[in-house]
């Protein structure tokens, strides 16, 4: 079984590094090493780092790819129009099992992805920085970083910058469950999709992306775009941070131009000659087959033209001799696991998908597969965030490509070969929080809430149980199957929606007094002057 993956694993470079320029020297480069290596970096005027963003085609390398100019125009437009100052997150949140490249770059490079922060709060006029981890080895790192550079203490500078520490889960990386998180609340998604660039911590608009695309930012700022676009592909430039694991020998970390052949990069681990299938984009990503990893090339266009997805930068190869549904059952299981439990398609769909899965595997037959198929797609595009989407993919790809296996377990008596674990999940099912699906201890925390059912009035609408599914199921009656039951406290706003929204008034809140509240964390200031800096104003 393959053991969960190191937080810094080994890091190979195809070509010039960039990124891990002077890995080679020192295990992590700290302030005045990170100078010798790249060198001083020049502040930049708003309108001319949007530019260079765009000049380099640089997107968000955390998965969604959104352009990064877009991003930090709409940004500043939001700030100057509200005359409020902006904030910048940088989203370090990396819960998958099978992602590193961005926990590597937080704990070998902090200073160049604090240089591209900075470079953006500089442009923009911002006066806070969270830099969101969720492992003990990136707080340290980054608040090392911080020190290093005096902005552990805000009164040495005019930048509030600080470290925001969550549990290890799969929704935390959302940028709606870490913005959450840094104003106090809990780190899972809130219910609600809302631009963070109109707003997001505190209010405020806010600058949110991963920390691989702000070390770019840094790179290409030094070099210039002319020399940055040289390397790797005209329309895809500059290079890509992978984490191959897997069937590999060696699991590692891989700098690699765009442009350079997938099949390279798997022999480089270690990989099968020829593997049955490769996972690309991480759990949230699609499956490819061996007659088409000789087509792919490192770039996003190459993977999706493909069937792939470049996503997150995970590429996770399996033999020939593992059993790929029950390798994707593995993975199912536990994205189930991580569902935040705030609504039925995730709470509830993402289960039951895979149970049907098992059932599959279990000689369930067509009716199995049909299951799983209806599933999949009940729950895309219906979630409180991209969890379900993300789960439903990976599904529905492990379905198209794995065909043959797929006929032998539906029809016949199975494939015959054996489940390796060779997909890393964290040990035991758990994240390593040591809270079961990785929610902190408050919102585990008893419930400050009871909400009960009048029967006298309710006319079976069913909306209660569309909204709480985490309390209400409805019986064949159409009607709740309970009374009264305790909210767990991270649906607590989510009950309270369910009774203002009840057409027959039949359901009420009762606050429970034994259960003393917890304390909050407060929330960012909005406050400050007008006159501040944006995109289009220079320095």
């Amino acid at each position: 079984m393959n053991e969960a993956l190191p937080d810094v694993p080994e890091v190979r470079v195809v070509g010039l590094p960039q990124l891990t320029s002077g890995f080679d020297l020192v295990e992590r480069l700290d302030l005045p090493m990170h100078l010798k290596v790249h060198g001083p970096l020049e502040p930049m005027g708003g309108e001319q780092l949007a530019q260079l963003a765009e000049r380099i085609s640089l997107k968000g390398r955390g998965g969604a790819g959104f352009p990064f100019h877009k991003k930090l125009r709409s940004v500043a437009e939001s700030a100057i129009r509200r005359g409020v100052r902006p904030v910048v997150v940088v989203n370090a949140s990396e819960d998958e099992p099978a992602c590193r490249k961005d926990t590597v770059m937080v704990n070998r490079a902090p200073h160049l992805i604090l240089d591209g922060a900075l470079l953006c709060a500089e442009a923009m006029g911002a006066r806070t920085l969270v830099i969101g981890v969720t492992r003990e080895s990136t707080q340290r790192s980054m608040e090392a970083a911080l020190a290093e550079r005096g902005l552990n203490n805000g009164r040495r500078s005019a930048l509030r910058a600080r470290v925001q520490r969550n549990p290890i889960r799969m929704v935390t990386g959302a940028a709606a469950s870490l913005i959450r998180s840094i104003d106090g609340g809990p780190a899972i998604p809130p219910g609600r999709k809302i631009s963070a660039s109109q707003s997001g911590v505190g209010g405020a608009p806010t600058l949110l992306s991963n920390a691989e695309t702000y070390a770019q930012l840094a790179i290409a700022a030094r070099i210039g775009a002319e020399r940055y676009c040289n390397t790797g592909l005209y329309d895809e430039p500059g290079t890509v941070m992978l984490t191959v694991s897997g069937a590999v020998a060696r699991p590692m970390v891989i700098e690699v131009p765009t442009g350079v052949p997938l099949r390279y990069v798997l022999q480089l681990a270690g990989a099968p000659p020829v593997p049955q299938g490769v996972l690309t984009g991480g759990y949230h990503g699609k499956w490819i087959d061996a007659a088409t990893v000789n087509e792919a090339i490192v770039s996003r266009n190459s993977l999706d033209a493909v069937g792939g997805a470049l996503g997150a930068g995970a590429i996770l190869p399996i033999s020939q001799e593992t059993c790929p549904l029950g390798e994707s059952l593995r993975v199912a299981q536990w994205l189930a696991e991580e569902s935040a439990g705030q609504c039925g398609p995730c709470y509830l769909g993402l289960p039951a998908a895979a149970r049907g899965m098992e059932d599959i595997l279990n000689g369930g037959g067509p009716a199995a597969l049909e299951a799983v198929k209806q599933v999949a797609r009940s729950v895309k595009r219906r979630g409180a965030c991209s969890h379900p989407d993300g789960s439903a993919m990976f599904l529905e790809s492990t379905i198209k490509a794995f065909t043959d296996d797929l006929a032998a377990h539906v029809l016949g008596n199975g494939c015959g070969r054996p489940v390796e674990g060779v997909l890393p999940l964290f040990e035991g099912g758990q994240t390593p929080t040591g809270i079961p699906g990785g929610q902190t201890e408050e919102e585990n925390g008893p419930s400050r809430q009871k909400i009960f059912v009048d029967w006298t009035l309710c006319r079976g609408h069913g909306l209660c149980a569309d909204i709480l599914p985490e309390v209400f199921e409805l019986g064949p009656d159409g009607f709740p199957t309970v009374a009264q039951a305790k909210v767990p406290r991270y649906a607590e706003a989510k009950a309270l929606r369910a009774v203002r929204r009840c057409p027959a008034l039949a359901l009420r809140i009762e606050e429970d007094t034994r259960a003393s509240a917890p304390d909050r964390l407060p929330v960012l200031s909005q406050r400050g002057g007008r006159g501040r800096r944006a995109l289009g104003s220079g320095r």
